[in-house]
C-alpha cells in the first residue's frame, strides 16, 4: 500500500506540468498560409479562343461510347479492370492511405508493455522465481502544429495519389480508344491494298495479252509489274503495323499477345466517326474536371504543409512519459505492489549548424517549384482543349474534301480500267489514275482516323475517361482529425 501511494504522489506532482503543457497546446501555430486562389496564381480566359462552347455535351464518363464500336467498349471495360500500370498507381493509393493513419496515430499517446520471469543463482539467492510486469506510455502535444501539419500533408498526399490514380486511367482509356482506332485504320488499308492488289494482277495479265498480241510494247508490261510489286510491297508493311498496334492494345488490357489481333481480324469495321458537334465547358470548369491540375494542386497543398512542420522543428517540443509495473517472487502476489511515475518535459534545439532553418528553406523551394508545376499544369489543360478542338474541326474538313477526291479516283480508275481493255488509252494513264486511287483511299483512311483520334483528345483534354478511385472515399473519414 506505500507503494501504491508513492505512486499516486507522483502522478499529483506532476499535474501542473500536465496542464501547462496542456495550456501551451491550446496556442498551437499555424502550418503554413493557406494555398492561393487559381485567379490569384494564374488568371484564366473567360472564354475560348479556338474551342467552341456551342454544340452537343460530350458524357464524358463513357465518351468512348460514343464512337459505336463494341471492341472499344470492350477493350476499354478490360483495361479498367486489368491494366497493370492502374493497379500499382492504385497500390500507391494505398500506400497513401496507410501513411496517412501512421500520421494520425502520432496525436495519441503511444504504449508498450514487457514482463519477465527470471532466478538469482549463488549461495545468498533465493530458490524462487522472480516475476515482472511493466508498461511505457508517451505522448507528444502538438504545441506548435508539428503533428497537425504532418496530418494535412499525409491528407494532401492521399488526395494527390487519388487524383493520380485517376489521371492514370484517364490516359490509359484514352490509349486503347487511340490504339483501337488505329488498328481500324491499318485494318481498313491493308483491305485496300489486298483489293488494289488484285486489281493490278489483273491490269498485269491485260498488259501481258495486249503485248503478246502486239498492240503494246513490253513496257506496258514492265510498268504493271512495277505497280504491282510496290503495292504487294506495302501489304507485309501495313501487316506489321496491325500486329503492333494489336500488340499495344494487348499490353494496355493486361493479355497476352494474339488474342486482340485475331478478335480484330474476326470483327472487321470502318474507322469509327465521332461526333462532330461537340460543345466545350468553360475554361474554369474544364479545369476543375482534369485530374492532373487536381493532383497537381493537392502536392502543392502537401508541400506547403511541409513547410509548417520544418517551421515547427525550430520550437519547443513537449512529451509525456509515463511507466507504471510491479514485480514479486510468485504469481499470487504480483499486482500486489505496484509502482509508477509520469514525466513531463520540455525541449527546445539551441544549436545544430543551421540544419533546421536549411530544412525550412528547402521545404519553402520545393513548395516553390510545386506552385509553379500547378500553374504548368493549367496552361497544359488549356493548351490540350483548344489544340484537340483544332484538330477535330481540321480533320473534318480534311476528311470531307478526301471523301469527294476518292469518289472522282474511284470513277476514273473504272473508266481507265475499261479503256485501257479497249485500247483507248496506254497503260501510263491508267497507272496514274491506280496511283491515284491508291492514294486518295489510303489518305482518306488516314484522315478519318485523325478525326476520330481528336474526339478521343478532345474528350481527353476536357477531363474525361476517369473514376475516382474507390479507396479516394476514405479521406471522408478524416473529417474529423
Amino acid at each position: 500500500m506505500q507503494k501504491i501511494r508513492e505512486l499516486r504522489f507522483a502522478a499529483a506532482a506532476a499535474a501542473p506540468a500536465i496542464f501547462a503543457l496542456a495550456l501551451l497546446q491550446g496556442c498551437s501555430l499555424p502550418g503554413t498560409a493557406e494555398p492561393l486562389t487559381l485567379q490569384e496564381t494564374l488568371p484564366l480566359p473567360e472564354r475560348w479562343t479556338f474551342a467552341s462552347e456551342e454544340g452537343q455535351s460530350i458524357e464524358l464518363g463513357t465518351y468512348w461510347a460514343l464512337l459505336n464500336d463494341p471492341l472499344i467498349d470492350e477493350f476499354v471495360a478490360q483495361a479498367r479492370e486489368q491494366n497493370y500500370d492502374i493497379a500499382q498507381s492504385l497500390a500507391q493509393l494505398r500506400a497513401a492511405e496507410a501513411g496517412l493513419r501512421e500520421a494520425r496515430a502520432a496525436r495519441v499517446p503511444s504504449a508498450t508493455a514487457g514482463g519477465g520471469v527470471g532466478r538469482d543463482f549463488g549461495d545468498l539467492s533465493r530458490d524462487e522465481f522472480q516475476f515482472s510486469l511493466n508498461a511505457d506510455l508517451a505522448w507528444e502535444l502538438d504545441l506548435f502544429g508539428r503533428i497537425s501539419s504532418s496530418i494535412d500533408a499525409s491528407r494532401a498526399d492521399l488526395a494527390a495519389a487519388g487524383f493520380n490514380a485517376a489521371d492514370l486511367e484517364r490516359v490509359v482509356v484514352a490509349t486503347v480508344a487511340i490504339q483501337t482506332i488505329t488498328a481500324r485504320s491499318v485494318a481498313a488499308q491493308l483491305d485496300f491494298a489486298r483489293r488494289s492488289l488484285a486489281n493490278q494482277d489483273d491490269n498485269l495479265q491485260i498488259a501481258r495479252w495486249r503485248n503478246q498480241a502486239g498492240l503494246v510494247s513490253s513496257l506496258d508490261v514492265e510498268q504493271a509489274r512495277t505497280q504491282r510489286a510496290q503495292t504487294a510491297a506495302s501489304i507485309p508493311l501495313l501487316e506489321g503495323d496491325l500486329v503492333t498496334a494489336a500488340n499495344a492494345i494487348s499490353t494496355l488490357i493486361g493479355d497476352p499477345p494474339g488474342e486482340v489481333y485475331a478478335r480484330l481480324l474476326a470483327d472487321p469495321r470502318d474507322v469509327p466517326t465521332p461526333p462532330l458537334s461537340n460543345s466545350v465547358e468553360a475554361p474554369a470548369d474544364i479545369l476543375r474536371m482534369r485530374p492532373d491540375v487536381s493532383a497537381a494542386e493537392a502536392r502543392l497543398v502537401g508541400d506547403l504543409e511541409r513547410i509548417g512542420i520544418a517551421r515547427a522543428q525550430l520550437y519547443p517540443i513537449a512529451r509525456l512519459t509515463g511507466t507504471v509495473g510491479t514485480s514479486s517472487f510468485g504469481i499470487d502476489d504480483l499486482f500486489d505492489v505496484i509502482t509508477g511515475n509520469i514525466f513531463a518535459s520540455i525541449s527546445q534545439l539551441i544549436f545544430d549548424g543551421g540544419a533546421a532553418r536549411a530544412r525550412v528553406d528547402a521545404s519553402r523551394a520545393i513548395a516553390d517549384g510545386s506552385l509553379a508545376a500547378w500553374q504548368q499544369s493549367i496552361l497544359t489543360a488549356l493548351e490540350d482543349v483548344e489544340t484537340a478542338s483544332v484538330d477535330l474541326e481540321t480533320s473534318n474538313e480534311r476528311v470531307i474534301a478526301l471523301v469527294e477526291a476518292s469518289d472522282g479516283a474511284r470513277n476514273a480508275a473504272i473508266l481507265g480500267r475499261s479503256q485501257y481493255q479497249a485500247g483507248l488509252i496506254d497503260f501510263q494513264v491508267l497507272l496514274n489514275v491506280e496511283s491515284a486511287l491508291l492514294s486518295a483511299e489510303t489518305s482518306q483512311i488516314s484522315a478519318e482516323a485523325a478525326r476520330a483520334i481528336a474526339f478521343v483528345q478532345l474528350a481527353r483534354a476536357m477531363g474525361g475517361g476517369w473514376r475516382m478511385p474507390t479507396e479516394q472515399n476514405s479521406q471522408d473519414r478524416d473529417n474529423g482529425q
